[in-house]
This record gives structure tokens, sequence and C-alpha cells, in this order.
């Protein structure tokens, strides 16, 4: 499946010019079975990249439009009464796919941010006393833009805990940019895009992640980076053990990338912002910190020996 990943790489990279070390660890995320969080500018790429990733990999997508009006039932599902059945119906939601795009999340409100927390965790969906299984796999990928902007409302920490990993894509430098002036449509490119994989072979890849032999001292390791961060003083809260499983697994996925069947330090390093970065936060009111989730976790990785 690896060969494979690796050419779904190289087509996304023939839309979103520039970044193939985001393109990378967004695969990694989906790999590892995680949702993604892709934070920053509007128009950078963030929902050309999710667009890009699900026609390389065949999945069934679709698009959500988050608005402060957005209600938990326009993302789920309801049931609407039907005079020729004589009863109600179920309606699935647009939730029901193999890759969701949750375009603006932080402009729906905090109860429809909500709507999602079930579907991320246990992957159904509960409506009228009935739960819904979700197709598989199934993979948020959720776009946010900066909160200081106008009409935001900030994500919960328990809603950015079940992010696997937080990635920003940034300005394209001088050359990608000049690509992308003088090249085609964003959007006509998509159209070309040919499905590389399919449903059952990102599933049996995923499988394959899990059977990455991790040694009990690199389980160390993680464990000295989860106990650091939960002693510092840097920190307001330390990284809770679902965010200690998050690394390891994304860990599993990166080696797996990389061709090996085993994890290596580097692997935990090179996956170590994008899975942390979002979960730590500054200790309010201490001065001269860094304020930066990059920052607080490039500290924790220098103060932890390999």
């Amino acid at each position: 499946m690896i060969p494979q990943l690796h050419a779904v790489a190289r087509q996304v990279g023939t839309v979103i010019v520039g970044k193939d070390p985001q393109i990378r660890l967004a695969l990694t995320c989906m790999l590892a079975g995680g949702h993604l969080l892709i934070e920053d500018l509007p128009g950078v790429g963030k929902t050309t990249l999710a667009q890009a990733l699900a026609l390389s990999l065949g999945l069934r997508f679709n698009r959500l439009q988050f608005t402060s009006d957005l209600l938990p039932a326009d993302l789920n599902g309801i049931a609407i009464y039907e005079r020729e059945q004589n009863a109600f119906v179920f309606h699935p939601g647009p939730i029901f796919t193999h890759l969701l795009l949750a375009d603006e999340i932080n402009r729906a409100t905090p109860k429809t941010q909500s709507g999602l927390l079930e579907a991320m965790a246990e992957q159904q969906v509960s409506s009228d006393g009935v739960t819904r299984p979700l197709p598989q796999p199934f993979c948020v990928i959720a776009t946010q833009n900066p909160g200081h902007q106008i009409g935001t409302f900030p994500l919960p920490e328990s809603q950015l805990d079940r992010f696997l990993m937080c990635l920003s894509l940034g300005y394209p430098d001088a050359a990608a940019e000049r690509a992308l002036l003088m090249g085609e449509d964003r959007r006509l490119l998509l159209k070309t895009l040919q499905p590389l994989m399919s449903p059952a072979d990102l599933l049996a890849a995923q499988q394959s992640v899990r059977q990455i032999h991790a040694a009990p001292a690199l389980i160390d390791y993680v464990q000295a980076l989860a106990a650091a961060s939960r002693q510092s003083h840097l920190y307001g809260e330390g990284l809770s053990p679902r965010a200690a499983i998050a690394l390891l697994h994304a860990a599993r996925a990166w080696a797996a990338l990389a061709g090996r069947d085993h994890v290596l330090p580097e692997d935990v390093q090179a996956v170590l912002v994008a899975v942390c970065g979002h979960r730590l936060r500054p200790l309010a009111g201490a001065p001269g910190q860094p304020r930066s989730g990059t920052e607080l976790v490039r500290q924790l990785q220098q103060s932890v020996p390999v």
C-alpha cells in the first residue's frame, strides 16, 4: 500500500504546490485513522488540499460550510414524516461519508461543533434513540480561520483533542506562488485527478500501520515527553494519555510511509508539533514564555533526551 500512498502524495502535490511536508503529514494523519484540523488564513489552499486527498484516495466526499446558523441536524441528518410509509424516515446528513470537509468549523456555534464529537470519537451518530454507524473509513478534515478574525467561535479543548493533528499551510514561497500564477486553475486541476486507491485499500493500510513495531525504549521516550509536559512550568495542562496514544499512532504511520516496520525517535519528533501543538497551552500569566504551540512543543522536545 505504501507505493500507492506515495503516488497519492505526488498527485496531490501537483495541485498543492510547494507543500510536500504538509501533504505527507496529512496522509500520515489519515493513515493513522485520525482527524485533521487545518488552521490558516483564507485562500491558502486548505479546502483544495482536502478535495485533492479525497479524489486521490477514491473516497466519498462531502463538504459542509459551517455558519453561525448551522444546526446539528444539518450535519447528522433528521427524521422526516413520510405519508406514503406512514412513518418517520431518517434522512442521513452529510456526515455519512468517507471524508467530511468541515469548512470554517469555528464559524459555527459550540452547539453545532459538539455535534461532531460523537462521530469523531465513536465513528457513529445517535439520533432519535437510534445509533447509526458511519461508513468506513471515516475521516473529518476541518478548516479553521485564525481566532482573531470576525465571526469565529474558538474550539473548546475537548473538541481540539479529537483531532489527531493540526496543520498550517502558510504562504507559498516565491517559486510555488509563481507556479500557481502561471499554471492552470486549481479547480480545473482537481477535475483531472484520478483515484489511486479505494476505501478498502485505505482500510487495509490503516490495519497494517497497527503492526508497526514500537520498542519498549521508544514507548519510554513517548512517556517521557508526556511526563515532562505535565511537570513543566511552561504549560497550563500537560499532554493527556489520549495525546500520548495519538503521538504513538502518528509516529507509526510516519514510519510506515518511510517504508519501515519499526518506529524510530525521529518519527516521533517528525509528528510532534502536528500532534501536540494544538493540545499544549502556555501557563497563564507566566512572563517570558513562548506563546505559539510550535514553540511550546519545540521546548518540550529539547527538554527530553532521546
